[in-house]
């Protein structure tokens, strides 16, 4: 059931919300948190469409904030809240409602949002893109006890996680970070096989990937040990390799959906590792709406500290052909941007 309501208010949708569930039969609420979406207009329909298909984990009051830009100067000092609004079988398992807002009120989001708030139960704020900086002191984020972002969305991502790093608040998290879910477990399960020493660790992924970035930061503040990082074609991440003093652990995944998991003396086992959907991304972090510390630690890390020491080479992995130039034990250093523009200079 859809109900749209033009040049309208906080009250009357919250009335409109009550019809709604009553037309369709369900006058109780029984959903668990509000999920307030700040987007475009280019980018609601994704972010709604995963909204909803997590929704069926976790129902839930789905509020997409869409301000819009007016194009005359007359139209911006007239402020204007047009609602659409989605019960029963337009909604997954929970409601939704789709704010348009413009004019001055465009300034004013969290004074619309705030009537719609479910009572007694907490809220998460998500940004599909153009997250702010500081998403704890943002005027939505501050409704929210978790506020999730997407670097990987930004122009610069590696620059926003320096930022994001600066700005940390308990309760921020970025779906970047919610992709390498399956690595740090994989990779913590492998070291849970053999008892060693690790000694170097080489992340291997696209460019500009904060997840890259991220995990081979969670991996340096973990095991205290240099992490050089590997630009490849992709997708994603392609492949880690550790040195230990027991022989090199390699978890490779070169087509973004089957890994190989090679641990000296043991044989090579295939592994799932398949690249996941938002959906399944924004529906891990509903699980949890506590601090993840976590993330924290490895975002404070900082991604300039992982130039800070070269790197000693990862030895091949056991049935790989030997590298012919050089020592096995030759340092590698981090290639960055600086440094491959100085190369081509010369």
């Amino acid at each position: 059931m859809k109900i749209d309501l033009t040049d309208t208010t906080s009250s009357k949708i919250n009335k409109a919300l009550v019809q709604g569930r009553r037309a369709i039969g369900t006058p109780a609420v029984g959903m668990v948190l509000t999920l307030v979406i700040v987007t475009d207009e280019e980018n609601a329909y994704d972010a709604l469409k995963s909204a909803n298909e997590a929704s069926r984990e976790h129902p839930s009051r789905t509020l997409v904030v869409i301000k819009r830009v007016s194009r005359s100067p007359r139209n911006r000092t007239t402020s204007r809240l047009d609602a659409e609004i989605r019960v029963g079988a337009d909604a997954s398992t929970g409601e939704t409602v789709i704010l348009r807002l413009y004019g001055e009120i465009v300034d004013h989001a969290q004074s619309v949002v705030l009537p719609l708030l479910l009572p007694d139960a907490p809220v998460v704020a998500w940004w599909p893109v153009n997250g702010p900086l500081d998403p704890a002191k943002d005027a939505l984020g501050a409704l929210a006890q978790r506020r999730v972002t997407d670097t990987y969305a930004d122009e610069q991502p590696i620059k926003e996680l320096a930022e994001r790093a600066a700005s940390y608040t308990p309760g921020d998290t970025d779906l970047a970070w919610t992709r390498i879910t399956p690595w740090r477990s994989m990779l913590a399960a492998a070291l849970d096989q053999v008892v060693c020493q690790v000694t170097a660790v080489e992340v291997e992924g696209e460019e500009f990937n904060p997840s890259c970035e991220l995990l081979a930061m969670w991996l340096a503040e973990r095991l205290q040990v240099p992490v050089a990082r590997k630009a490849s074609p992709g997708p994603g991440l392609t492949g880690v390799r550790m040195e230990t003093d027991c022989g090199p652990i390699v978890l490779d995944r070169a087509d973004g959906a089957l890994a190989t998991l090679s641990i000296e003396g043991q044989p090579k086992r295939a592994v799932a590792l398949k690249r996941r959907e938002t959906a399944e991304l924004i529906a891990e972090e509903l699980r949890r709406l506590d601090p993840d510390d976590t993330y924290a630690a490895a975002l404070r890390y900082g991604v300039e500290r992982l130039d800070e020491h070269e790197v000693p080479r990862v030895a091949d992995a056991p049935d790989a052909p030997h590298r012919a130039e050089g020592h096995k034990d030759a340092p590698v250093k981090r290639t960055t941007k600086a440094t491959a523009a100085k190369k081509g200079a010369k």
